[in-house]
This record gives structure tokens, sequence and C-alpha cells, in this order.
């Protein structure tokens, strides 16, 4: 129980310190910071962790697998469940695939398992922020939109990592160390962002954001599951996968709804419920995932 709270209370206190911070001061503009996030301390972070870490083309490719059948997994649920609102399709069908898995998966992922976990939740955490930012944007705009995925920094830091890791390359120092300075400021930073936004959203229908919230908990749950037991993956990995997927709605499914007219106060609410939800949920998971990764559940596929 200690180890759990040690885990959870320190996101909890910088989560609050943000929500504070968006409380007192309601017209403060976050899009700076944000923009700093996505496009320096993201990219510096994966580039830092995958090659500071050495982490291997098997690794790495067997956490991107397991995101991104994880969100084809939730996709396909999510739309049986959206299947007789088909009109709500562009509206809530990011929210119920995409996990909060940067802003909060990371950070409680490193807290729970250390920098092990953390390679691991980064592995993770690649295909899901490529997807928000094109699969995801493309269903809110109702429209393909690949080409926003070529802007994105995090690619290139992705291709510059598998790069280097495949042919060995040498990364002066003081690069290594820019990137890992860079990098740190992504995890307090994104929470802090994500106690902003929480405490600037606002929700006019209740109804609908609790079904919004409990669906995304709950095909996020199913989805890692299945494919934990689909690519037989044990101990640690299957572990990350299981905190990683379960995580709440993504704040950046609010900014495509609210851009495109999308519902944007129904999905502001799910993401405040799925939020708070997931606080009640986690010591369940983290439970389930510690036993996992000492034990390793049953496997049935790639080893």
């Amino acid at each position: 129980m200690s180890g759990l709270f040690d885990i959870l209370a320190p996101i909890t206190i910088i989560l609050f310190i943000g929500y504070l911070i968006g409380r007192s001061q309601p017209n403060l503009q976050t899009r700076t910071v944000s923009d700093l996030v996505v496009y320096v301390g993201t990219p510096a972070l994966i580039f830092s962790t995958l090659v500071e870490f050495e982490v291997s083309a098997e690794t790495f490719w067997r956490m991107a697998l397991a995101a991104t059948s994880c969100v084809l997994v939730a996709g396909i649920l999510g739309l049986l469940v959206l299947a007789r609102y088909r009109k709500f399709w562009p509206s809530f069908l990011p929210s119920l695939m995409f996990p909060n898995s940067g802003n909060l998966g990371i950070p409680i992922v490193l807290l729970a398992f250390g920098q092990e976990g953390l390679k691991l939740a980064i592995s993770y955490f690649v295909p899901i922020a490529l997807a928000q930012h094109s699969i995801g944007l493309s269903i809110s705009a109702g429209s393909v939109k690949i080409g926003h995925l070529v802007r994105q920094p995090i690619l290139y830091a992705i291709i510059l990592s598998i790069i280097t890791l495949s042919y060995d390359l040498y990364i002066p120092e003081i690069l290594m160390v820019t990137t890992e300075i860079l990098g740190g400021l992504m995890i307090p930073a994104m929470l802090l962002l994500l106690g902003i936004s929480l405490a600037n959203l606002s929700v006019t229908d209740f109804k609908p954001a609790v079904l919004l919230a409990f669906g995304r908990l709950f095909i996020g749950l199913i989805s890692a599951v299945i494919v934990v037991f689909l690519l037989g993956l044990d101990r640690i990995y299957a572990s990350v996968v299981l905190v990683m997927a379960t995580m709440p709605i993504a704040i950046v499914c609010h900014v495509y709804s609210e851009r495109y007219d999308r519902n944007e106060s129904q999905v502001a609410g799910g993401i405040l419920v799925s939020t708070a939800g997931a606080f009640f949920v986690l010591p369940v998971i983290l439970w389930i995932s510690s036993h996992i990764e000492s034990s390793g559940p049953p496997s049935l596929g790639w080893r």
C-alpha cells in the first residue's frame, strides 16, 4: 500500500498544483508551454531515452506493435459501442481509442517501474502520439490529415533514434546532455499542463461524459488484456502495456473536438471523469501489474 502511495502521491500533488494554477489564472495562456513540450521536450526525451538506454530494435518494435495493436483493438471496440450512433463517431471515437499515455502514463510508469519501465513507456508512447496527431485528427476533422504528421518533430526524433541505434552511431556527449536536460522538462510540464487543462474544462452534459469516461477505461483494459495475451507479453512488458492502455482520455481529444466543433463539452466531461476515475482504478491496475512483473501471465503468442 505504501508503494502505491509513493507512486500516486507525487503525480497527484503536481496535478493539483497545475489545477490550482488553472483555477487562479483562468485566462492563463498555456499554448507556448504546450508547444515547447510537444516540439522540444517530447522529441528530446524520446531521443535521449532510446539512445542513452540503448533500447534494442526488438524492444522498441515490440512495444510499438503492442501500442498500435491496443489502439486498433480499442478502435474496433469503440466502433461497436458507437454502432447505433454513427453521427457521433467523429466526436467520441478518438476519446475511446486514445489514452493519455503521455501526460499521465509515462510519469506513472517511471515511478512504478523506474528507468527500465521508462524506456518501454517511451517506446509505447511513440506510435500513440503519432496516431493521435494523424488518425485521431483525421477522425475529428472528417477528412484525412496525414500531412499534419509530417510536421511533428516526434517523427524525426524517432527516425534519428532508430538510425543511431541501428548503426551504433557515436553521439557527442554534449548532445546527449542537452537532449537529456530538454527531455527532463517534459514529465513535470505535462503533469502541470494536464492539471491546468482540467481546471479549465467545462461540462454541460454529465451523463454522456460518464459513459464516455467509463467506456475509455473499460475499452483500454480489454484492449490491453487482448494484446498482452495475443503477443505473449510477460513481466514488465505486460505491466507497462496494462498501465499505458488503461489511461484516461487524452487531452488532445478535446483540442481536436473543440477545433472541429465535435461535442467538445461532452468530450471535456469525459476527460474530467475518466481522469478522476483513473485514480480509483490505478491502485488495482498497479497491484495487478506488480504481480505480472514478478510472475508473468500465461502467454499464447510471440515472446
